[in-house]
């Protein structure tokens, strides 16, 4: 019983540590034929804002030192790539984009002495030296094969403008130096998802169905492979007793990362929220979602009902389980004012007991967030936009940055500002300024935000095409020009985003200052009728019927009137 305590501990641990969402679109079930992948960072430490490598040479012989994505924590150096490619935030100028969810696994596997290579660096080193999503898969295998894998569990989503994957990585512990591994690329027309729990489960072993062990990679760049995977993920398995059973019968996620409650609960319940906004069918999977039944689990990949938008995707990244049994607006840790939000940590103990609290994919301790998108009609570096946004993806503006940018917004810059450093003009710390309000009166102030998010980002979506086009006619006269050209859009655009952000700031703290509402007509304040900027007077909406009977029940007569 203690051993079994134990294993539910850690998984609560990793999960409240870890917790990022990632969902999946091929160019066959998207509205507009584009590929994408979208991903919440979400963590209480990390600080939001658009990292950025411009393409450089290296003559033979240069290391490149390898800090720790989470930590900061010096690693060690590997080999320089003699070239790197542009890269802005997650994202190529190949329309290459890499995301990530932590799913911990094994605990006997999470530590290798003297590895090198953590998954954030593994993410970024790749972008940098790859051309294609099956390029991206190739070198970040056999960078953890050189240099020993550093982190714990993941599911990465890779995405290039045709081909979606994912791959799914654990090391070997003290075992062995590297990793196991298995990547598979989702079906076109079909979407997926990963939040924090390994999904892949069986998989193809033979090159009929596409399957090709790693010691063969470059028979990864036939168009007709869908899937590879390391030569010893099963034979580590069996080796060390983890796995005993027949190699076709193997599952990856039940071997190296059994789902469990927490699994499903906190991890799965994110994809199921997704699924079933565009499948019908995923009804049957609501007890799993919620944890009860843990051996229905959900398809690796699923056919949607309806092509998914962009729309759609901004969606699903603030999603709080609206509708579902997990919506979690209604309870008494809602507040008055219906907050989906908890804060942390996830579990809570009382009298002995150990509680939680929902974990939707919209979470209010978000760094950063995006939704790439891969779009094969124009040049590399027009076709990738990355849709990028600092904080809680339900309140953040998603931005549309060109993959081909040679800088990044002032306001998003890396360095302007830190988790520890607050910068009045940090494109992170207006949004949170805003989020943070509206978390305060969410059903009065979240509402308007809602409406200026919408609005902006519509105008966005609205004219991505026209300057997609503009650029594309530059881009084939002068490459720089078409370059210059969609830098300035990107940069200009965001930076804008940030300084109506700090208005509509400004705007909700008059209007919702000391729990009363002013009167306004669009941004301008309603006055009395004197001239002399003394406002109507405001409404006072209170606490609402529902909290004021629960006051009632609690206090009985204390405070009736006499």
């Amino acid at each position: 019983m203690k051993k079994v305590i134990l294993i539910i501990f850690v998984s609560f641990l990793y999960f409240s540590v870890f917790a990022c969402t990632n969902f999946l679109i091929t160019k066959g079930a998207s509205s507009d034929g584009s590929t994408m992948i979208s991903y919440n960072a979400d963590s209480h430490t990390l600080y939001g804002e658009l990292y950025y490598w411009p393409p450089a040479t290296y003559p033979e012989g240069t290391m490149l030192d390898i800090y720790d994505w989470d930590s900061g924590q010096y690693h060690g150096k590997i080999k320089q790539a003699l070239q790197t490619y542009n890269v802005v935030g997650n994202m190529n100028e190949f329309q290459v984009a890499i995301g990530e969810t932590t799913f911990g696994g094994l605990s006997k596997l999470h530590h290798q002495k003297d590895a090198i290579i953590d998954y954030g660096s593994l993410i970024y080193i790749a972008l940098q030296r790859s051309k294609s999503a099956r390029e991206a898969i190739k070198v970040m295998t056999e960078l953890v094969a050189e240099y020993g894998y550093a982190s714990h569990g993941e599911s990465f989503s890779i995405m290039d403008a045709d081909e979606v994957w994912i791959l799914e990585m654990i090391g070997k512990g003290e075992y062995d130096k590297g990793a196991v591994w298995v990547a598979r690329m989702i079906p076109d027309g079909y979407i997926s998802a990963h939040a924090n729990q390994a999904r892949i489960r069986t998989f193809p072993q033979n090159f009929k169905d596409g399957g090709i062990s790693s010691d063969e990679m470059d028979k990864l760049y036939d168009p007709n492979v869908n899937t590879i995977y390391a030569s010893d993920v099963i034979s580590f398995a069996k080796t060390h007793g983890f796995y005993k059973g027949d190699d076709k019968d193997f599952s990856f996620s039940d071997i190296y990362a059994p789902v469990d409650f927490g699994g499903a609960r906190f991890c799965e319940s994110r994809v199921w929220s997704m699924f079933r906004q565009v499948n019908n069918d995923m009804d049957k999977y609501e007890n799993y979602a919620m944890g009860f039944d843990l051996t229905n689990r959900m398809p690796l990949f699923i056919k949607p009902d309806r092509m998914v938008s962009l729309k759609d995707m901004i969606s699903f990244m603030g999603d709080h389980f609206e509708g579902t049994k997990m919506d979690f607006r209604n309870d008494i840790g809602a507040g008055p004012f219906g907050l989906p939000y908890r804060w942390r940590g996830l579990t809570w103990k009382i009298d002995g007991q150990t509680y939680f609290n929902e974990r939707s994919t919209s979470t209010q301790q978000t760094g950063f967030t995006f939704i790439a998108q891969g779009r094969s009609q124009y040049p590399d570096p027009i076709g990738g936009i990355l849709w990028f946004g600092v904080d809680d993806a339900y309140f953040t503006v998603y931005n549309p940055i060109f993959c081909g940018v040679r800088s990044v917004p002032v306001y998003y810059r890396q360095g302007f500002g830190n988790m520890m450093q607050f910068e009045e003009d940090a494109a992170f710390w207006v949004f949170n300024q805003v989020s943070n309000l509206a978390y305060t009166r969410y059903n009065t102030i979240g509402p308007i935000v809602k409406k200026e998010q919408s609005m902006l980002e519509d105008k966005f979506i609205k004219s991505i095409g026209p300057i997609s086009e503009a650029a594309k006619k530059l881009f084939e006269i002068d490459e720089n020009l078409g370059l210059e050209y969609i830098t300035d859009y990107s940069v200009n655009q965001a930076d804008n985003i940030v300084k109506y952000w700090k208005k509509l700031y400004r705007f909700l703290f008059v209007k919702f200052m000391d729990g009363n509402i002013k009167k306004t007509k669009g941004r301008q304040f309603i006055d009395n009728g004197n001239g002399k900027n003394i406002p109507a007077y405001p409404d006072q909406p209170g606490y609402g019927e529902k909290t004021y009977r629960k006051i009632i029940q609690e206090t009985g007569d204390r405070y009736k009137m006499k």
